[in-house]
């Protein structure tokens, strides 16, 4: 068994309202409801203890904290060197890269996360514009990571270009949220396509539809696959067993690739301890090493020279 676990992707949610209230990711728009649950920095921590998590990545909840990352960088740096904080910034403001360096420098920054503040929208500016451009370079300068997350509507055209980018920064590590493929849908995107009245419909294994999405990044090796429990929900919606597709993902781009993010503070659906546990189980069919390399190592590689 893997002896301990880096956690890529946990979010926090405080019980202080008054020191770190919710903002809007999208001007204009409402501010975000209070979530009925919390996910505090102490309590996060007392979960790792519990269940051998090393080291974890502390990813702004965007959707209740818009672009204010205060609370993920205060968190870390109450337990320096165990939680390394992945930053949501205004990707079309023109001052963004310049307050990303700070944060690197100043607070520990390891990372940035880029997302579509407006998913409706068919357009791929809010990472290709060259505002966005910057924050790509502003990364690559100083060799932090750039996480992506992508709604599986647009995954035809927003892979594509991002090997473009990818080429652009070859020493630049990538990583994409949720593995980019058809099992990375969550289950928030699965219920707006019902209301519509599409079928959901799953590729099924051996591929996993991944021939069809990620498989461009077979020779991009500076790509990397976070495997979460949103892409663990959708296959337990579809009676997969998930080391099945852990398999395929390591045979495909290889044992270097491929990293573990819990998705506490936002997928609720299992405590930390399932999550745990079925992290060390989607290894089921990988050698010692390399379940050793997708469940820790890796992460610890990447995010090693960024901090």
């Amino acid at each position: 068994m893997v002896a301990s676990l880096f956690d890529t992707h946990a979010h926090l949610i405080s019980d202080d309202w008054d020191k770190y209230p919710a903002r809007a990711l999208t001007p204009g728009l409402p501010t975000p409801d209070r979530p009925n649950y919390t996910v505090t920095v102490e309590s996060l921590i007392e979960m790792m203890d519990s269940h051998n998590v090393e080291r974890a990545c502390l990813v702004q909840r965007g959707h209740v904290y818009g672009f204010d990352n205060s609370y993920i960088i205060d968190s870390a740096a109450k337990f320096p060197g165990r939680l390394h904080p992945v930053v949501i910034l205004d990707a079309q403001d023109p001052e963004t890269p310049a307050k990303y360096r700070h944060m690197v420098k100043n607070d520990s920054v390891c990372g940035f996360r880029m997302a579509a503040a407006r998913p409706w929208l068919w357009d791929t500016a809010w990472m290709s514009s060259p505002a966005a451009m910057e924050i790509w370079k502003a990364c690559a300068d100083l060799g932090t990571p750039m996480t992506i997350i992508f709604y599986q509507k647009h995954l035809s055209y927003n892979l594509p270009l991002l090997k473009i980018i990818a080429k652009q920064f070859p020493d630049l590590p990538i990583i994409i949220d949720h593995g980019g493929m058809p099992y990375g849908m969550t289950q928030v995107e699965v219920g707006y396509a019902e209301e519509d009245g599409e079928e959901v419909i799953m590729p099924p294994p051996p591929d996993f539809g991944i021939n069809e999405t990620i498989k461009i990044f077979e020779d991009v090796p500076n790509v990397y696959f976070k495997f979460t429990e949103i892409n663990i929900e959708r296959l337990a919606a579809e009676k997969i067993r998930p080391a099945h597709i852990v398999r395929r993902l390591v045979d495909g781009f290889g044992p270097d690739r491929l990293v573990w993010g819990s998705d506490i503070g936002q997928s609720m659906l299992w405590s930390y301890k399932e999550k745990t546990e079925m992290a060390r189980k989607a290894a089921d069919f990988l050698t010692e090493e390399e379940a050793v390399k997708f469940l820790h190592d890796n992460a610890a590689r990447i995010y090693s020279n960024a901090c």
